[in-house]
């Protein structure tokens, strides 16, 4: 069976900053995976490249044995790929589902329609309501964004990653800036992602990343520093050195 993910000797600069250095990742199929380091690790730009928001200087990067390296953003969501943001980057004075409409349409063939009145289609908006009674928010599936709270946004935000059923989620610190109460909920939605779905996430919370992950990757500087289990990453004398103080 081909890998969730398979990043081979993938390199990044900006200008002379090195921020990805050869980097070498594979994930599984269903794999829950951890990405850790310090501030200015290069964990946002990895997800960059993967998603196709950056090009690589080198390297490659398959997904499920498909090579998408070169591919756009919207291409490579049809290969299986999703992602969430660490800034909020929903359309505040649109409604939750119609936020959720416009995910469903990065895979619909409707996108290659440029005059549809999206009201028209309401399978499309059925199926949104249906994605927010799943995190919890069907109730509120007409109300706009800016009307909702935080925590609220963030788990409209999975619901969208949701929406075009990958085989790949990226998680870019889902938990950042929510309450211990929203923290809770957004933990629980994400670990009754089915196993269909392997799921890559960036996450500061140690307790709950930790809970969380079943391979854990530490990057510092660009680099792979320490991978592995829990255990192993935890009790590694250079995690400890870098991202946990002692």
């Amino acid at each position: 069976m081909n890998a969730a993910l398979e990043i081979r000797g993938l390199k990044k600069s900006f200008g002379g900053i090195a921020v990805t250095q050869d980097v070498h990742l594979t994930m599984e199929p269903g794999e829950r995976r951890l990405i850790i380091g310090p501030n200015g690790a290069g964990k946002t730009t990895l997800f960059g490249l993967i998603a196709g928001e950056i090009r690589p200087d080198a390297g490659s990067i398959r997904i499920f044995g498909q090579d998408v390296t070169r591919m756009t953003v919207p291409a490579r969501a049809r290969c299986g790929l999703s992602r969430t943001y660490q800034i909020i980057t929903l359309f505040p004075q649109d409604t939750l589902a119609h936020n959720v409409v416009l995910g469903l349409l990065a895979v619909a063939s409707l996108r290659h329609n440029p005059v549809t009145l999206l009201r028209r289609h309401t399978a499309l908006h059925d199926r949104a309501v249906e994605l927010l009674e799943g995190v919890g928010l069907g109730s509120k599936a007409m109300h706009r964004v800016a009307d909702v709270s935080y925590g609220e946004q963030r788990r409209v935000e999975l619901a969208i990653g949701l929406a075009q059923a990958p085989r790949l989620l990226l998680l870019d610190e889902p938990l950042a800036g929510l309450s211990q109460d929203e923290r809770t909920v957004v933990q629980r939605l994400i670990a009754q992602v089915p196993r269909e779905t392997a799921i890559l996430m960036i996450e500061h919370d140690m307790d709950v990343a930790l809970e969380f992950a079943e391979q854990i990757t530490v990057l510092h500087y660009g680099k792979v520093l320490v991978e592995g289990d829990r255990k192993t990453v935890v009790e590694h004398p250079k995690t400890r050195e870098i991202y946990l103080g002692h």
